[in-house]
């Protein structure tokens, strides 16, 4: 993509960013403390059950309780992976969404067009895409597509996710 494509384009991934950030901290505070809750539970209920095997027997206790934590955790990991795959999930569609709604703006749209033009040349065939976007074909068979769920898949692509998962 040409420097002024990169340029014309910025606004866009700024917007993108920004919703997914947004969207990202809300849902990964949220899926922390959904974390944090299931954690203390599993392991008041793990504390419990080893009470109650201590009084058969020490080794028999210390059995049960690297199975119980190893239980454990493997729980709150399945509830923090499911969180995260809940968060990506709801950034990819609330980044579509705040993506549909840019394009709405028929500047933003015809400035997009351009850039695909600017890229495949003034011939080329520019459509709407019917999810949102555009698509784009050069008589000579290139093609860009910049559709909502292009535009977006590549966006994320770009994206740090691993920082959505880590404290600031």
């Amino acid at each position: 993509m040409t420097t002024e494509a990169a340029v014309a384009l910025e606004p866009l991934r700024a917007a993108l960013i920004r919703c997914a950030r947004e969207a990202a901290d809300d849902l990964r505070a949220d899926a922390e403390r959904h974390a944090r809750a299931t954690v203390e539970t599993a392991e008041q209920q793990a504390a419990a059950r080893l009470a109650q095997v201590r009084s058969e027997g020490q080794a028999v206790a210390a059995q049960l309780e690297a199975q119980e934590r190893g239980r454990s955790h493997q729980a709150a990991r399945g509830v923090v992976l499911a969180a995260q795959r809940a968060v990506y999930d709801d950034v990819r569609l609330r980044t579509r969404a705040a993506v549909r709604e840019l394009l709405s703006d028929p500047e933003r749209y015809q400035r997009l067009a351009a850039t695909v033009r600017s890229e495949l040349g003034q011939d080329a065939t520019v459509r709407d895409h019917p999810d949102g976007g555009l698509v784009a074909e050069a008589p000579d068979g290139r093609r860009i597509d910049a559709s909502v769920d292009v535009l977006v898949e590549r966006a994320l692509k770009n994206l740090e996710l691993e920082q959505l998962w880590s404290s600031r």
